[in-house]
């Protein structure tokens, strides 16, 4: 180059693209400007109708915890008889006759229920007899726990209320009072009884009035139909790995020598029918008899084989077999556990999983407006299929920018 001529512009670098670079977030969408025309009946906006729902959904609840005695059973009836419906159906169409057929499966369920009932009733009058020689480890175990919950802060009378938990006479108390509300269980029986003959005889009519209903209401007989077949599914398969789960809980309980090992694997079947909190209830009492018979090795045992059989049918059986049938996230799930308990108490429970359908069929998948709502209430099929492609498409992108900043030429020799 000679001396005259422009110094040439040194070559620009190749720029790399650093694959985790921070990249510049697009700007906020801004709102729409426009108010929402979205009104109902004489006006009301989206906001005054969720007051009103609410309010509404308050009273109802109230009224629902005031009728709990006859309500509870009713509930429990109605969902036995969905389960049931498709036996009698079975039966009709291999010509046994609808009185008979509604009649024998009316009775074969109460007396599978009233035979559960009655092996309950046994197996806590076992564990009340027992209870009087745990005496002394009970009261020890007690005093143990207050003075643990005295060394890290807790108040005397919280300590003092827990260490009375523990006397061998509040809990006699509290088992001797199920076993002696004698007249209340008779009530309840009859109720379901009762209910068991009724609604299986109006319900060989549903058929045929939802397809009277169809073609001017279709939305409906898509909500409960789906309704029906979900919550058939679900209690189906939860009632056989519930039996299948006490039976193992059960026969591991015995090999350890824990007492009152049938009770124990009847609340386990109960208590896997109450999502998130169900398996701490069932796992605590043979823990704390565990620990009066056999030390620590035996709870950690208990909990070793209780989290084990848990996390497989509750984690990875359960869902498979059931599949998108419930469609219920899982916080909304633990929300309703809590919510039916306290307005129908422990049938409540139960039956939150089914009860909670019912609700989002009436309210959400009778409205095809209201449908918008079930990917948030739960229904994330398409929502998973969405960030599946999204995840690809980020993937994706990766590889490009590695690939564009492999093939850049290198910058030139000094």
């Amino acid at each position: 180059m000679s001396a005259g001529e422009p110094a040439a512009p040194p070559p620009a670098r190749a720029q790399r693209r650093w694959p985790f670079r921070r990249r510049t977030r697009p700007a906020p969408e801004e709102a729409p400007g426009a108010p929402d025309s979205e009104t109902g009946v004489g006006g009301l906006g989206r906001g005054n109708r969720i007051l009103i729902g609410l309010a509404a959904g308050v009273v109802i609840s109230f009224g629902m915890a005031a009728i709990t005695g006859i309500l509870a059973p009713t509930l429990l009836a109605l969902v036995l008889t969905i389960c049931a419906q498709p036996v009698r159906v079975w039966l009709e169409r291999h010509g046994t006759p609808q009185g008979l057929a509604t009649g024998a499966v009316g009775l074969t369920v109460f007396a599978l229920l009233a035979g559960f009932i009655g092996l309950l009733w046994v197996a806590t009058a076992q564990f009340v007899g027992m209870l009087p020689q745990y005496k002394p480890q009970l009261e020890q175990l007690g005093a143990q726990i207050g003075a643990w919950l005295q060394s890290i802060g807790v108040g005397p009378q919280q300590v003092k209320d827990i260490e009375q938990g523990f006397k061998p006479g509040n809990l006699l108390n509290f088992f001797t009072g199920l076993l002696g509300n004698a007249f209340g269980l008779v009530a309840f029986l009859v109720i379901v009884l009762t209910m068991l003959i009724l609604m299986p005889a109006d319900a060989a009519y549903t058929p045929s009035l939802l397809r009277q209903l169809e073609p001017t209401r279709p939305n409906f007989v898509y909500a409960f139909v789906t309704f029906g077949h979900s919550v058939r599914r679900y209690m189906v398969v939860t009632t056989l790995l519930g039996v299948a789960q006490g039976i193992l809980n059960g026969i591991v309980l015995v090999i350890l020598g824990v007492p009152a090992a049938l009770l124990w694997a009847i609340l386990s079947f109960l208590c896997s029918f109450i999502p998130n909190v169900g398996y701490f209830f069932a796992l605590i009492p043979p823990l704390v008899f565990g620990y009066l018979t056999g030390g620590w090795g035996t709870v950690l045992a208990i909990v070793i084989v209780y989290g084990l059989i848990n996390a497989v049918v509750q984690s990875v059986v359960q869902p498979k077999v059931v599949g998108n049938a419930v469609a219920l996230s899982q916080t909304l799930t633990f929300f309703c556990v809590l919510y039916w308990a306290v307005v129908l108490g422990p049938i409540g429970a139960i039956l939150a999983v089914p009860l909670t359908l019912l609700v989002r069929a009436v309210l959400v998948d009778s409205d095809p407006r209201s449908r918008m709502w079930r990917p948030i209430l739960g229904d994330l099929k398409h929502t998973r299929e969405l960030m599946k492609a999204e995840a690809l498409a980020r993937k994706e992108d990766r590889r490009q920018a590695h690939a564009g900043g492999a093939g850049a030429a290198p910058p030139p020799a000094a």
